[in-house]
């Protein structure tokens, strides 16, 4: 890490954006000091940008302080009910009113992948009132409901690419 922070540091090229997705499998101890030295060490050009679903064991509250850290939480990831409302009208092409976008919101927690089942699923039904009395149930139920009702309507070799992605 030292050779490849004096490398970078040396360079003379614009901004560099080094993006670790799911970040949170990475559980070796080596792996995680590597990366405190890479963090504490990094050239300004550099920005580091960890997607994660838990926190990661580095410094984070000596990032915080020192303010080198950006954080995206939940809420920050969820959509509001007016960006729900427009992405179903302009993105998915459904004209909901808004006593039919709150219940949708509400109950997909304002995530985008549920919002985006959920439209697929309304997409073609005559009756959007029936539709959205029977999206019921608690989040994870929700998340099954979807799944089943999407993937009831595709194709197999659809359905297939669906569940290896």
């Amino acid at each position: 890490m030292t050779a490849l922070t004096n490398d970078l540091a040396q360079r003379e090229m614009g901004d560099i954006f080094l993006v670790l997705d799911d970040y949170h499998v990475l559980t070796a101890g080596p792996i995680q000091q590597a990366m405190t030295f890479l963090i504490e060490h990094c050239p300004s050009q550099l920005h580091l940008v960890l997607a994660t679903r838990a926190d990661p064991p580095l410094p984070l509250a000596r990032l915080r302080a020192r303010g080198l850290l950006t954080e995206l939480r939940a809420p920050q990831l969820q959509f509001e009910t007016s960006e729900a409302s427009t992405f179903l009208s302009q993105v998915m092409a459904l004209d909901l009113s808004s006593q039919e976008v709150t219940p949708l919101h509400k109950r997909t927690e304002g995530w985008i992948a549920g919002l985006r089942l959920a439209a697929l699923s309304l997409q073609g039904r005559g009756n959007v009132e029936q539709f959205l009395a029977g999206f019921t149930g608690s989040h994870r139920y929700v998340a099954d409901y979807l799944i089943e009702e999407v993937l009831a309507r595709q194709t197999e070799e659809v359905q297939s690419f669906l569940l290896r992605t």
